[in-house]
């Protein structure tokens, strides 16, 4: 067996087997295949015999080329995850990695943006545009996070078969997983404007957001007509697509909702990642304080 046999099978595994994201997917065969040049190893038993130590090496390398602790700890966990495949390929009963900490890393918080200001970047981009039916097909994605608490890859894997909105959503996030997504008037207009002026057939099985040459629209491209956006308005570089979904839960959190609805309509597998929100609005509710409160101007 080769090397590129054994990442082939790494790679089908990760996409077809876990279903996970093709960004996921490079990373993590980069992670395998730079492993496996630095062992110069192509045989599943070498490798599922790789103890703590020779991922411990192998990650040392990369600290030393520059790689910082949040790359660090997503490598070894490409990296265990890689010799846990190998294991069960090996055909050993106990498919369990090396036990090995990964680098601390210091969680930020989210930083949402107003409600005003996630309507016009939706707007500004749609002015911005070269066409008008691009326009239209940019602010109906960022309303779908904004509005709908949509991922950016959850929305652009949407297809022509939801159409038309109805009042929900069925939306596919990590992992396969489902969830209903509530949908407003404002969006459901914003993608039936888009649909009306797209020059690309939209058939149900193909992708609903097209590119300008009718394939499938890419993230950066949304992530691109956002920053020049962002530029327009002056608002702060943290203002990214993603952070429309951030604000999704914050706005919802401050007006009374409660963190396991907001969990399901973000398709968090576990409440502890949605609670990271009750800081947000905590930090923001203590910046609202500060420049209001008379004794904080003294």
């Amino acid at each position: 067996m080769t090397p590129a046999d054994i990442l082939e099978a790494w790679r089908g595994h990760l996409a077809q087997g876990r279903r996970r994201s093709p960004h996921t997917v490079r990373a993590y065969v980069a992670t395998a295949a730079r492993l496996l040049d630095h062992l110069g190893e192509s045989d599943w038993t070498a490798l599922a015999n790789l103890d703590a130590n020779a991922l411990r090496r192998q990650l040392a390398e990369r600290r030393a080329a520059g790689l910082g602790n949040a790359s660090a700890a997503r490598e070894l966990s490409a990296l265990k995850a890689f010799v846990a495949f190998a294991r069960d390929q090996a055909g050993l009963t106990d498919s369990a990695p090396p036990h090995m900490r990964g680098p601390r890393i210091k969680k930020g918080l989210p930083r949402p943006v107003t409600p005003d200001d996630a309507v016009n970047l939706a707007a500004t981009v749609a002015d911005d545009a070269t066409e008008e039916w691009i326009g239209a097909r940019d602010r109906a994605v960022l309303l779908l996070l904004y509005g709908g608490g949509l991922r950016i890859a959850e929305a652009l894997s949407l297809t022509g078969g939801a159409l038309p909105l109805g009042e929900t959503l069925n939306v596919t996030g990590k992992g396969g997983k489902q969830r209903v997504v509530p949908i407003l008037s404002i969006l459901r207009d914003a993608v039936a404007d888009y649909a009306d002026k797209c020059p690309w057939p939209i058939t149900r099985d193909e992708p609903l957001f097209r590119g300008a040459k009718g394939g499938p629209l890419s993230q950066g491209m949304v992530q691109k007509a956002t920053a020049r956006a962002r530029t327009a308005l002056g608002l702060p570089p943290s203002a990214t697509p993603h952070a429309l979904r951030h604000s999704f839960a914050t706005h919802l959190l401050g007006a009374g909702a409660d963190l396991r609805s907001i969990q399901e309509l973000l398709g968090h597998a576990s409440l502890s990642s949605t609670q990271i929100y009750t800081k947000v609005d905590a930090a923001t509710l203590l910046d609202t304080y500060r420049n209001a409160h008379p004794r904080e101007k003294d």
